[in-house]
């Protein structure tokens, strides 16, 4: 009984970490709505496992869209003055986003070639 208890809250707070995240970055809000497009042309042009790989690989480029705003968050939560460290930080947050993307795309056009 434990286990559920421990779920239903994790359930609540990950709910909750999207819902702040939908409210308060307009990237995020962003890539939901590329990832809507995305998950449609694949269902409609692709098919089998292409599908799968498409709307995992989305879904991964949201969840490292969430783990960067965590990263600036705490970045910004130390301090809030100009720092090399905490631009970099934020800059390699922002870098493992666009990389997740890349593979996405990446994938996207592999599906359509071959």
């Amino acid at each position: 009984m434990e286990f559920f208890k421990r779920l239903k809250l994790r359930i609540i707070w990950s709910s909750a970490g999207i819902a702040d995240a939908w409210r308060a970055e307009h990237s995020f809000r962003s890539w939901v709505w590329a990832n809507l497009v995305s998950a449609a042309l694949a269902l409609w042009w692709l098919e089998g496992t292409e599908v799968a790989l498409i709307l995992a690989l989305g879904i991964l480029v949201l969840a490292m869209e969430l783990a960067n705003t965590a990263l600036e968050r705490a970045v910004d939560l130390v301090s809030l003055e100009r720092s090399e460290l905490a631009r970099q930080a934020k800059d390699a947050g922002s870098a493992a986003v666009m990389v997740t993307a890349i593979a996405a795309g990446v994938a996207w056009v592999i599906c359509l070639v071959t």
